[in-house]
């Protein structure tokens, strides 16, 4: 059977990590887009966890939360140091199709915007804002898949503590130990279709975007 507690605790860990992670993502777009001679490296830093083993991630993180507290709260084994080590391993997740787009938009239309009298942030909100929405639309699918799926981390951060870091994918883990074949394939099922209308949908704006291009 379907575990609706894990389900619950994966949406809004994936909710409280596009709240954060796509303003963010959007800012340190906009600072590499003319980072110069660093860029590469930047890029590559930020790149670390596409390549990078998820259990490499989750011990650099539970070494690093370990008697570590914020807000008063422990870190390990806490859905806060869960959302922390989500926000980490999406980076590039987000920041890499923000980054695309703001790329995309002409220097034409930038020195345009400062010859009609537009400051940075008008530039920002009026004219590179609405030309990169597909990417930020894209960034934040692919994001909100990654989370729901994500596996490695949540469990050397989190554990699985139900209601507070056992997850979907954690489930699906227990399920499968417990010998509980329904339930896996109930929620692997609908992780599965999760993550299968996430990249249609990211598929279908990247599509649309380079056709209107």
């Amino acid at each position: 059977m379907l575990d609706f507690e894990a389900i619950y605790l994966s949406f809004k860990l994936a909710f409280c990590t596009l709240l954060l992670i796509i303003p963010l993502g959007i800012w340190v777009s906009l600072y590499l887009v003319n980072a110069g001679r660093i860029k590469p490296w930047l890029e590559g830093f930020l790149a670390l966890p596409l390549v990078l083993p998820p259990t490499v991630l989750g011990y650099y993180f539970l070494v690093s939360f370990s008697g570590q507290h914020l807000f008063g709260q422990p870190l390990v084994f806490s859905f806060l140091g869960l959302l922390i080590a989500s926000l980490v391993v999406n980076l590039p997740f987000a920041i890499q199709p923000i980054q695309r787009a703001f790329e995309a938009i002409p220097k034409e239309i930038r020195e345009a915007a400062q010859m009609s009298g537009l400051n940075a942030w008008q530039t920002f909100r009026l004219i590179e804002l609405p030309l990169a929405w597909k990417g930020i639309l894209s960034a934040a699918v692919l994001t909100f898949a990654h989370t729901i799926g994500e596996f490695g981390v949540v469990l050397m951060v989190g554990g699985a503590i139900p209601g507070e870091t056992k997850t979907a994918s954690i489930a699906i883990y227990d399920q499968v130990q417990s010998l509980d074949s329904q339930g896996a394939s109930a929620m692997a099922l609908l992780l599965l279709m999760i993550s299968f209308i996430a990249i249609a949908l990211s598929y279908g704006i990247l599509g649309r975007k380079r056709s209107v291009s």
